[in-house]
């Protein structure tokens, strides 16, 4: 099994491995642990966010929202704030445009942590909470379409 591939240069570390979904954790959102897809045909990653609510505080815009991070279970919710970094228009899978807020977050995953940029939009008729686009994991992760859960072998419940 390949562990990692080398990019193109011997001097360059490694890749690690992800799978097709894995579980993370956003911890600026305190969100401990929320299955994500990996979704290489996705260019920008997408939060299942909802009730959302927009204010401004010294001339900076924030959004509150909430999250349910378990899928088919809206018992648990967590409530969120985080500055907007800008408007974004996301063209979904079934075509249709949608202008969604767009923060900035910390992702934890395999044991790196860096800031991605999130959309913020109702995933709760789709299959996972949250999407991870190609951008938050190019040049550091490849992807094994036929394996899951790489960073936490035993499937938890959340």
């Amino acid at each position: 099994m390949i562990d990692s591939l080398k990019r193109g240069s011997s001097k360059k570390k490694p890749l690690k491995v992800i799978g097709w979904r894995e579980w993370v954790t956003l911890p600026e959102l305190n969100i401990t642990r929320i299955k994500a897809k990996v979704d290489t045909g996705a260019r920008s990653s997408s939060l299942h966010a909802f009730h959302l609510s927009f204010y401004k505080r010294a001339g900076k815009e924030y959004v509150k929202f909430k999250v349910h991070p378990k899928q088919r279970d809206s018992h648990k919710t967590i409530f969120c704030v985080a500055p907007v970094l800008e408007y974004r228009k996301v063209k979904s899978s079934s075509g249709h445009t949608e202008l969604r807020p767009v923060i900035l977050t910390e992702l934890s995953l395999l044991g790196e942590c860096w800031t991605i940029e999130v959309t913020l939009t109702n995933r709760d008729e789709m299959g996972f909470r949250m999407l991870l686009g190609r951008e938050s994991f190019r040049k550091r992760f490849l992807v094994d379409a036929g394996k899951s859960y790489y960073g936490s072998k035993t499937k938890r419940k959340v």
